[in-house]
């Protein structure tokens, strides 16, 4: 008879160790013993799956953990996103047309660079990925706002105030040439207006 994911996670609680990794956080009882441990002074490092990062709050208070709990034992949430890079040996620069600058909330005119696709990359036109990430650094405001139950948009509002997010480093990337307007677009779920 094998053990539960949650009860394999009490047995090595037991162990008493500094740092625990949780795979994901799927369901209340993963997400229960996770807090609990934290409030006894382990450092606790999982993986939720959300859009970004104020999401990964949402959901935790979605598994009915209490916004107080969640306020004093979270310290930093972070999200990360894949995209393709182009191939330097062929991409083609070009003009971005009304969709994308509508889209990435670029300027009229700007130049973007689309892939093309030669023997180097294997005619994709892309070669490789880059990570691009955002984080949300929990200090007061952000407590305050997770205490009281604030919704994703406040809590991103705060959070991005002075730093990028998962859209503007898209849209970076995109202006450097890195990767093409299309690869911005589909993995940017959240605004790519918002800062």
């Amino acid at each position: 008879m094998g053990l539960s994911f949650a009860a394999g996670l009490r047995a090595i609680l037991r162990q008493d160790p500094d740092v625990v990794m949780v795979g994901e956080v799927r369901d209340r009882e993963t997400a229960d013993i996770a807090v609990q441990a934290s409030l006894t002074g382990h450092l606790v490092l999982s993986t939720v799956h959300t859009n970004d990062a104020a999401g990964a709050i949402t959901r935790l208070r979605d598994m009915k953990i209490e916004p107080f709990l969640l306020a004093s034992t979270l310290r930093a949430v972070i999200a990360q996103r894949l995209l393709r890079r182009l191939c330097g040996e062929c991409r083609e620069a070009v003009e971005a047309d009304a969709s994308v600058t509508a889209l990435l909330g670029v300027e009229a005119g700007s130049q973007v660079w689309r892939p093309r696709g030669c023997p180097s990359c294997s005619g994709t036109g892309y070669k490789g990925r880059i990570g691009i990430f955002e984080a949300v650094r929990v200090d007061e405001t952000v407590r305050r706002l997770v205490n009281s139950g604030a919704d994703e948009a406040e809590i991103a509002g705060h959070a991005f105030r002075q730093g990028s997010n998962l859209a503007s480093s898209a849209r970076a990337l995109v202006l450097q040439g890195v990767t093409a307007p299309e690869e911005a677009i589909r993995i940017s779920r959240v605004g790519l207006d918002d800062d």
